[in-house]
């Protein structure tokens, strides 16, 4: 496993995150304690050390498991969590969102579920609309003054909120906003517009989630398994449901078979060639094993050339047409 310096911070963090949202069976989908304890601990083997959870997971089951597997081990890892949703399936509104009073009440229940005394980083969720960002700022700031955070992120906003909470915590100097986390994948490349620019610009550390589309980018769902699109209801799952991303899907399967490897392996050596940490989400010690092959898959200019084409953000006739023929066609498609 190789490490990377997270953005402007002194942390040294796994090339590969692991998130946690299959630990735990509260969503009726997901992975018992013991296999999910089998999941981190190959990944611990396997020299990751970044780990991603939040309270809502799995009703709060995803920070208990944590918890228990942390015990012994807690420094050797960064942890990091989240708030907005709350753990239980119809939290109060006092707790769910943005504000602070919501902020700490999710905090101090994440900090008894996980048996730790701080979070290494704090996402907020995703922005609840309401919050004003200087409220944001001034909860996190307290909470790393109290010694409870040591970083804080915003998960899930977009590049305007995203620059204007660097910016006050800037101007206030509160605690920095240190970190992004977005999805991104070959079948969702949007944020190459706008919020990779923001957080390189803005030297934070940058996570992105779902690098398999929900496992659409394995092949499985042509296979006729279901997966997250029916296990999860739907949540975080990015169907074929266009030319362009059967198109997609076709090409990393070729790649794969060229490179007898599996495809799971080349869409997350893809998304870690962005400059982002991905973060992946077994739910099974075979798809574990599956995802972080791809710290030992190198893609060539030439391959990173084809799955860049080929998931343009500008897909039209003439580009797909200029790409099967192997020519370069001058277009605005953006290139991260």
């Amino acid at each position: 496993m190789d490490y990377r310096i997270f953005g402007n911070t002194g942390l040294r963090v796994s090339q590969i995150a692991l998130g946690t949202g299959t630990f735990g069976t509260g969503w009726g989908h997901g992975a018992s304690a013991e296999d999910s304890a089998t999941i981190f601990n190959a990944y611990a083997e396997a020299g990751g050390n970044f780990i991603d959870t939040a309270d809502t997971y799995q009703f709060g089951q995803s920070e208990e498991i944590l918890g228990t597997l942390l015990q012994g081990k807690r420094e050797n890892f960064v942890l990091a969590t989240k708030y907005t949703n709350g753990a239980e399936p119809n939290a109060d509104r006092l707790v769910t969102g943005n504000s602070r009073k919501a902020m700490i009440a999710s905090l101090e229940a994440s900090l008894k579920r996980l048996k730790t005394e701080r979070i290494d980083i704090l996402w907020v969720h995703h922005p609840d609309g309401v919050t004003p960002s200087e409220e944001i700022v001034r909860g996190l700031d307290d909470l790393a003054r109290a010694g409870k955070i040591l970083y804080a992120g915003l998960s899930n906003f977009s590049a305007w909120r995203l620059a204007r909470a660097v910016t006050i915590a800037e101007l206030t100097r509160a605690v920095p906003i240190a970190a992004a986390q977005f999805e991104h994948s070959l079948i969702h490349r949007e944020p190459e517009a706008d919020l990779f620019p923001a957080a390189q610009a803005l030297g934070l550390g940058i996570v992105t989630w779902s690098p398999l589309g929900g496992g659409v980018l394995t092949g499985k769902y042509r296979k006729g398994e279901t997966g997250r699109a029916e296990g999860m209801g739907g949540r975080v799952f990015q169907p074929e449901n266009t030319e362009q991303r059967s198109r997609i899907l076709d090409t990393v399967l070729e790649i794969a078979a060229e490179l007898e490897t599996s495809p799971d392996r080349v869409a997350i050596a893809w998304a870690g060639s962005h400059g982002a940490v991905p973060m992946i989400g077994p739910r099974t010690l075979a798809q574990f094993e599956g995802n972080i092959g791809a710290i030992s898959l190198t893609l060539s200019s030439e391959i990173l050339a084809r799955l860049n084409d080929v998931s343009s953000l500008v897909d039209t006739p003439a580009t797909r047409a200029a790409s099967s023929q192997g020519n370069v066609v001058p277009t605005t498609k953006i290139v991260a």
